[in-house]
């Protein structure tokens, strides 16, 4: 991903990154990734590893392969570039990459949240913020789910 990013500096192109899980894609993650688009002219995806996932959500998650998260990412046109990244937090990433840009959803406004903010503060990139979609998240997708086949197992 580096070199890429490399490439991509060198040709004056503005670097947009976002990241997150994607487990289970839904439509908030589609408009949260076509919103971060707009803020520049690359978009790069770093999506969490299978054992990242698993640090973050538990050990039932994820629910795909980290091969098909990114490959499902990375088919979205909006999408220029996935990387996979092994640690809980985003930073490793965000310095291979040195965006203009990163993008988060509007939970994360508290920058004290952010991990990643004090290095993107320290190279000057733009933190944007995205807006979120009521009742549309993977972890709400998976209650309903759960909760659904529980009411038809009669449990």
């Amino acid at each position: 991903m580096r070199e890429t990013a490399e490439r991509e500096h060198r040709a004056g192109r503005v670097i947009v990154t976002t990241n997150g899980c994607f487990d289970i894609l839904h439509v908030g993650h589609i408009r949260a990734l076509q919103a971060a688009k707009e803020f520049g002219e690359v978009l790069i995806v770093g999506i969490n590893s299978d054992a990242s996932v698993r640090q973050l959500k538990g050990p039932e998650r994820p629910f795909y392969p980290q091969e098909e998260r990114a490959e499902v990412v990375a088919a979205l046109g909006c999408v220029d570039y996935v990387s996979i990244f092994d640690e809980p937090d985003p930073v490793a990433f965000l310095q291979q990459v040195r965006p203009h840009v990163h993008v988060k959803g509007a939970d994360y406004a508290d920058l004290s949240r952010m991990i990643e903010a004090p290095y993107l503060q320290s190279i000057g990139a733009r933190i944007e913020f995205v807006p979120l979609y009521p009742n549309r998240s993977t972890s709400l997708l998976i209650a309903r789910v759960r909760n659904l086949a529980e009411t038809e197992s009669g449990t």
